[in-house]
């Protein structure tokens, strides 16, 4: 025991050792109300691995800990699916008619999208939807080691804009387009989640339950404005813009654009959603960057006031 101790403390020399392991209450709480699943385990080895290997890792569990927190907020989420919501408050056709006056003619852009669809659309349209979280937590890990203070930035900015998504989910519960073609305008809270017919082929053709599983068990039945899909990779537009080339650049675009066009074609979000995400991101990283920043600013206006005078005094 003793060893273990003086390890953590090397780890964490100046306090905090606690930390990683007020993330080990959540899985606990789920262990003791039997709701363990291994994505809890995994979790929970992970954090303390992180939290405890070394100080280069603890370094890396401090950057992730808004992915952290999220991780546990949404998977908390099942238990007030409901609050503040009700029949009456739920928007279904009224955002399909929004999306009618976007695109004059027959139907929207959803009614043509879905007429047209194909096997090989789906599948290429299924790219981002099922690596999306992935690419985002690489770019944190990358992000670590090329400028640590954007990592932070990255994070807690990231945390802030699914926040912000969450509880405009209660506010303003809207259904998606897979619920009212499914459905039609009429509401119902007892309707399952679902990952939508495009995805539920792509499922097929897999022969594994990924899309089913991934979208299938989410509690936000009605939390499709804004489209949170679509705030990931423009986040990591953001944050890794500065330091790519050219072709790193050209990626994060392009993971961009098929994910908004991915996400009306899959008919998980109406065109509205999309461009509410886009305008929550910009929104909240722009908040989160000022404050960041603005604690620094009358610091680096005092150093560049000293050396005016210095080189005042020089210059006599």
């Amino acid at each position: 025991m003793a060893p273990l101790i003086r390890h953590v403390r090397r780890v964490w020399p100046a306090g905090g050792a606690w930390t990683p392991l007020a993330f080990v209450a959540w899985p606990a709480f789920n262990v003791a109300h039997g709701t363990m699943r291994m994505e809890h385990a995994a979790f929970v080895v992970l954090i303390l691995t992180l939290g405890y290997a070394t100080p280069r890792s603890k370094a890396l569990f401090i950057g992730l800990v808004p992915f952290a927190i999220l991780a546990l907020v949404y998977d908390s989420m099942r238990y007030v699916q409901y609050a503040g919501i009700s029949a009456s408050d739920v928007h279904t056709c009224d955002l399909r008619e929004l999306d009618a006056r976007l695109f004059p003619g027959k139907g929207t852009l959803h009614d043509y999208l879905q007429a047209h669809a194909t096997n090989a659309i789906d599948r290429a349209a299924a790219v981002p939807y099922g690596t999306f979280l992935y690419v985002s937590l690489g770019l944190a890990v990358w992000l670590y080691a090329k400028d640590y203070d954007a990592l932070l930035r990255f994070g807690w900015t990231f945390l802030i804009v699914n926040l912000a998504g969450f509880v405009t989910y209660h506010l303003y519960p809207a259904a998606p387009p897979w619920y009212v073609h499914r459905h039609g305008c009429a509401v119902d809270l007892a309707a399952h989640a679902s990952e939508g017919p495009n995805l539920a082929r792509v499922d097929a053709w897999l022969g594994v339950r990924y899309f089913a599983g991934f979208y299938g068990r989410s509690s936000d039945v009605f939390g499709a404005m804004p489209s949170l899909h679509v705030s990931y990779p423009l986040l990591n537009i953001v944050f890794g813009w500065r330091h790519w080339a050219w072709r790193g650049r050209s990626l994060a675009v392009g993971f961009f654009a098929a994910m908004c066009f991915s996400a009306v074609y899959l008919d998980h979000h109406w065109v509205v959603d999309v461009l509410m995400g886009v305008l929550y991101t910009i929104v909240v990283e722009r908040s989160v960057t000022w404050l960041w920043l603005r604690p620094r600013q009358p610091v680096v206006a005092e150093v560049r006031c000293e050396e005016s005078e210095e080189y005042a005094r020089g210059a006599e």
